[in-house]
């Protein structure tokens, strides 16, 4: 089953601009951690790089309990907008008031390593976020969101969390995961900061600047301006001038 051409009925643009969930690296299975498993020990991970299967599980069960049996929302602001791999019928724009869009999840691991971690986009407290809310049809929703935790909860760093979402088409409960404040990896930093992270991560999956300018370009795409590329793209600026011997004036990009 791929997403049929109904579920863009609102957001005709994104056609052909949504990954095909059978076609995506995220669409994995249990039988995927056995690969991941062996390349993190060659890595000096350690046993304990991810939650069991089981801890995984217990997670998902506690936040969807009693849910299961109808369809549901889930709120993307990341690369869930146009990786989602799951399947879905209905995409809506979506705006989440409370909590925003910041890169504050740091992580040792696929776009980023021990020796050159990465930023990865979460949600925090305070201001709003524009993305996309994604419907997972009843019959569906154990089966993908089965896989959806495979890929959002390997570890710590999230917070599986039910809110209140407005769309075009009316509100909606959605399943947005938040910033864990209190997790080892929360990064509560500055765009400068942000910013040299974001230019020096890599890992087995690419470098945290190819999934940054992924991101801002995607959200752009949906009319979003988000201040948070702009902070940080105006530091990554100021240290690409840096680097060539030309300091920014007052610590701001130009232009």
């Amino acid at each position: 089953m791929l997403i049929p051409a109904e579920a863009f009925s609102h957001l005709p643009m994104l056609i052909g601009k949504v990954l095909d969930p059978e076609k995506s690296t995220f669409r994995i299975s249990r039988q995927t951690f056995d690969d991941w498993d062996r390349r993190a020990q060659e890595a000096g991970y350690g046993d304990n790089w991810r939650r069991t299967h089981e801890e995984r599980e217990a997670t998902r069960s506690k936040a969807l309990s009693g849910r299961l049996g109808r369809d549901l929302w889930i709120f993307a602001y990341g690369s869930l907008m146009w990786d989602p791999a799951i399947h879905v019928v209905e995409i809506r724009a979506a705006q989440l008031t409370g909590l925003h869009r910041r890169f504050c999840l740091k992580i040792e691991i696929g776009r980023g390593s021990q020796a050159r971690p990465a930023l990865m986009a979460a949600l925090d407290v305070g201001g709003e976020c524009h993305g996309l809310a994604l419907r997972i049809p009843a019959q569906a929703v154990d089966r993908e969101t089965e896989i959806l935790w495979m890929r959002e909860m390997i570890g710590e760093g999230y917070i599986p969390s039910f809110l209140h979402v407005a769309t075009p088409q009316g509100p909606v409960e959605a399943l947005a995961f938040l910033t864990d404040r209190q997790s080892v990896r929360f990064a509560d930093i500055g765009a400068e900061e942000a910013a040299h992270i974001i230019a020096t991560g890599s890992g087995i999956l690419g470098t945290n600047l190819e999934y940054f300018e992924n991101l801002a370009a995607k959200v752009e795409a949906l009319g979003i301006r988000d201040k948070v590329f702009e902070d940080i793209r105006g530091s990554l600026r100021c240290r690409g001038r840096a680097c060539l011997g030309r300091p920014c004036r007052n610590g701001q990009g130009e232009g």
